[in-house]
């Protein structure tokens, strides 16, 4: 696959590891660039949103596609509500649900979630079985953020846990926004 856009990939909570398929995509594709946050473990919205309009107005935002997982899908959310910057499109995979009641403490400022459509073209990828988030909460982001819904059936967090190294079904989702 060939990508012209700028990828900027977001991790969540905790970073991505060597194993997850946000890390195998970076190698895989030299000129896809993480976006870093000072603290993955205990976050504060407002930092994390900060760090993705830096990495997304270092170059022409237009031609951006961000990659964001699990908690990185709602900080996008939060992101485009306050900066509302005219990207290429965002795959946002396993959104986290701040709000639930299971979800792990020390986060600072991503709830509540924001449900306004975002202003630019994004697909959320979903899973039956995700600890993180019910279908339901995922289908009602997905419809609420103006998104594609693609529901991929039992694959957990998407993450290495669940298996989801490579992930080259990800990759053709991305390549939808590409064009």
């Amino acid at each position: 696959m060939n990508f012209t856009s700028r990828v900027l990939i977001i991790p969540g909570l905790g970073n991505s590891g060597e194993q997850h398929w946000q890390s195998s995509w970076e190698r895989q594709y030299p000129d896809f660039e993480r976006i870093h946050q000072k603290d993955w473990d205990t976050p504060v919205c407002e930092d994390w949103i900060m760090q993705i309009d830096r990495a997304v107005m270092a170059d022409d935002p237009a031609n951006v596609l961000l990659v964001g997982h699990s908690l990185a899908c709602s900080t996008i959310a939060y992101w485009a509500q306050t900066f509302n910057r005219p990207i290429k499109g965002a795959l946002l995979v396993g959104p986290s649900d701040t709000e639930a009641e299971s979800y792990p403490p020390g986060t600072t400022g991503f709830a509540p979630i924001p449900l306004l459509k975002l202003p630019f073209p994004s697909i959320v990828v979903a899973s039956t079985n995700d600890f993180y988030v019910t279908l339901d909460r995922a289908t009602f982001f997905a419809q609420s953020w103006g998104s594609k819904l693609v529901n991929i059936g039992a694959a957990g967090h998407i993450n290495v846990n669940s298996g989801h190294t490579e992930w080259s079904e990800g990759l053709l989702l991305l390549q939808e926004l590409e064009s």
